[in-house]
């Protein structure tokens, strides 16, 4: 997440500004991009170990109802979190297990077009959003 106001964040989603939910975001400028909850709880109980973790999981469920994180999930089944709003797909490497953004316009054009012209049957496409799998080439071994 970029380094915004993060009481405005708040207040322009129609949400109360807390310390917890300000620290929840906090930790998005600390941890790596697509932190786990448990990343995410242990960041801000080390700020702030008064803070309860099933709170820390409220706000993170608040946040992605908002519309202000997003939910991740791997082929693994773990749930990360991503706080880039911007429009991007994701590089997910089975070998390594790290979620890396991906943006391109082309590509974002190109399914934008393909589902304009052909529309699913009773079925309105919102958005898409790809995990493209692989693994990354440049891992150390």
């Amino acid at each position: 997440m970029d380094k915004k106001n993060y009481r405005e964040i708040l207040s322009n989603s129609g949400l109360k500004i807390t310390p917890q939910r300000i620290a929840v975001l906090e930790s998005f400028d600390v941890l790596h991009k697509h932190p786990t909850a448990d990343e995410i709880i242990a960041q801000v109980r080390s700020k702030s170990a008064d803070i309860a973790t099933g709170t820390i999981y409220n706000i993170l469920d608040t946040l992605v109802s908002k519309k202000i994180i997003f939910r991740v999930k791997t082929d693994r089944d773990v749930m990360k979190y991503d706080a880039v709003s911007d429009k991007h797909h994701h590089l997910y490497c089975s070998q390594s297990e790290t979620i890396s953004d991906y943006y391109d316009n082309e590509l974002n054009l190109i399914l934008e077009n393909y589902f304009r012209d052909k529309e699913i049957e009773n079925f309105k496409v919102e958005d898409v959003k790809l995990q493209i799998v692989g693994k990354f080439t440049n891992l150390k071994k």
